[in-house]
This record gives structure tokens, C-alpha cells and sequence, in this order.
């Protein structure tokens, strides 16, 4: 089935999936279970993607690493039905909590051009997408143009054009969360915040895929 120009720019302003534009309806209430993984001891965190938590419309791959998304999707009804899953939102989460510490990571955004990079907290609502409400933080790429957000707001980020790889550095005790250019290895853009609980990186996407790469030192001067 097609989806309309209309359609479509309701799906991205909004964040919703086409699923949920078309009636999905949503699950149970998230509950506070550690299914997660522990960050790594040292600089290096190493994570995959969960499938517990990814939308129908998402599929992983590459050893749960990349992320590709489906117009249609899967019927919701075929996958098992989580409260840690989100239901309206094309959004999946890492398999890791951080509580602590200073992490770098990559992501190769280069088959895309709606998406949103960052992270979340690990109950954050799966009614909510990330960037949405005050429990995540995220850099969106849409229409060209890149923008910081949490709680809703958008404040536009000066980075010219897409790269096809872009790195995001966390300062969990700072409250910091940046992005950064990895052909200059500098810091484009940080968002500041005081996280209260444990975090993970977070993803969502309206079209193409992205490809994680986890297990990275930070690079040197960031």
C-alpha cells in the first residue's frame, strides 16, 4: 500500500511508524525488569540491538548490529507481544544500561534519511517516541536538516549535510550527550541534561538503515 506525501510528513513530524497511523494498537504497561546487560569496565561499551523492544516495522541485522526499516512491516500480531516493545514508533533499543561512566560510539547513517540517534532511558515509555518526552535525548535527521531533541523541542544542530558515518560521545556524570563529526573528530553538538537513571543508546527510523558500531575507544582530544 502507498502512503501519501501527507501521510508521510505526518509520520515524520509526529514520529510515528505507518503501522500506527493505520490503527495498532498499544500493549501492556512497560515493567521495571533488568534485562539488560551492564556497560563495559572500561571506555569501550559494546552492545547489539534488542529485538524485545524493536517496532514491527524494524528489522535487525547483521548480528542484531543494523536496523532496516519496512514500510508495512510486520503484522504486530506475529511478533511477541512484550511491554518492552514499542508499539507506534519505529524505535529499538540497545541491549546494554549505562549508570555511569564516559562511552563513545559510531553509526553508519549513509541508507537513510529520516532518523533519530541517541539515548533513553531504559524504562522510557514505549508510548512515546525518543526525543518526544524527558526521558531521552536524541539528534534527528530530517528534511535535510539536523536538529538536537528531548521533551519535544528541536533545536537546530549545525552540521552541513549528512555524513555517511556520524559518532555520538556520553558523559553519563556530566549529563552530557554529543555528536561528533569522526572526519574532524570534533564535537558538533552537545545536549546537557542530568540523567537519574540508567541509560541506553536508542534508535528510530522511517526509512533506509542504520549500522551500529559499538566496542570503540574514544578518540583522542574529544
Amino acid at each position: 500500500m502507498a502512503m501519501s506525501s501527507g501521510m508521510s510528513l505526518f509520520c515524520r513530524l509526529t514520529g510515528r511508524s505507518l503501522g500506527s497511523v493505520l490503527g495498532h494498537g498499544r500493549g501492556k504497561t512497560l515493567t521495571a525488569r533488568r534485562w539488560y546487560i551492564s556497560a563495559s569496565a572500561g571506555n569501550d561499551l559494546q552492545f547489539k540491538l534488542d529485538e524485545r523492544t524493536a517496532h514491527s516495522s524494524l528489522d535487525l541485522f547483521k548480528k542484531d548490529t543494523g536496523v532496516i526499516y519496512r514500510m508495512l512491516g510486520v503484522d504486530p500480531t506475529l511478533v511477541q507481544d512484550t511491554p518492552l516493545r514499542f508499539r507506534d514508533w519505529a524505535v529499538v533499543l540497545a541491549d546494554t544500561h549505562i549508570d555511569s561512566g564516559r562511552y563513545y560510539w559510531e553509526v553508519t547513517v549513509k541508507k537513510s534519511h529520516e532518523f533519530r540517534v541517541g539515548v533513553a532511558e531504559v524504562l522510557t515509555s514505549r508510548d512515546e517516541c525518543v526525543g518526544t518526552n524527558s526521558s531521552s535525548w536524541v539528534f534527528a535527521f530530517v528534511q535535510r536538516k539536523w536538529f538536537a531533541m528531548t521533551t519535544g523541542k528541536q533545536v537546530p544542530v549545525p552540521l552541513v549535510g549528512k555524513p555517511d558515518r556520524v559518532g555520538l560521545l556520553l558523559d553519563y556524570e556530566a549529563g552530557r550527550l554529543s555528536l561528533v563529526d569522526i572526519q574532524k573528530a570534533e564535537v558538533v553538538y552537545t545536549i546537557k541534561t542530568q540523567f537519574r537513571s540508567p541509560i541506553c543508546p536508542a534508535f528510530a527510523l522511517w526509512d533506509g538503515e542504520l549500522l551500529t558500531h559499538s566496542g570503540l575507544e574514544i578518540p583522542p582530544g574529544l
